[in-house]
């Protein structure tokens, strides 16, 4: 199994969310990547942010830390097909998070996220919200 984290699970183990802290404790062996998405989401935040030259840092050691998967065809067009499919029956979500969902699916990675009412709409993409306490028999 591998992880595909999303943006606001970064940001809540930077807050040192117990939680969060505990589940990445809790699945330290396992593959974690960010998006590209995410990764730039965080860097908008570190520059638009009060201590624009800290939080920059902390941004470009998560970076180091995590593998970026990039955009690359394959998720372009996995993107667009489920895309139109959504458009069609009006169920929507940001191109944002579809990117970032469509990338875990690509990988077939569990995406971690507290939005799970963003990505739900996404089908065949596996969930968790590691921002809960999971079941003792999970761990």
């Amino acid at each position: 199994m591998a992880y595909l984290i999303d943006t606001d699970i970064i940001i809540y183990s930077l807050k040192n969310n117990e939680i969060v802290i505990n589940n990445f404790k809790s699945f330290s062996n396992y593959p974690k990547a960010i998006s590209v998405i995410s990764y730039g989401e965080l860097y908008f935040g570190a520059k638009k942010s009060k201590n624009i030259e800290k939080n920059t840092a902390i941004v470009k050691r998560i970076s180091e830390t995590f593998e970026i998967i990039k955009i690359d065809k394959t998720i372009i067009e996995l993107f667009g097909e489920i895309k139109a499919k959504m458009q069609q029956t009006g169920n929507i979500t940001s191109d944002f998070d579809l990117l970032i969902g469509v990338t875990a699916l690509s990988y077939n990675y569990t995406l971690i996220t507290n939005n799970e009412n963003h990505f739900n709409k996404i089908d065949g993409l596996k969930i968790e919200n590691w921002s809960n306490p999971l079941p003792k028999n999970d761990i």
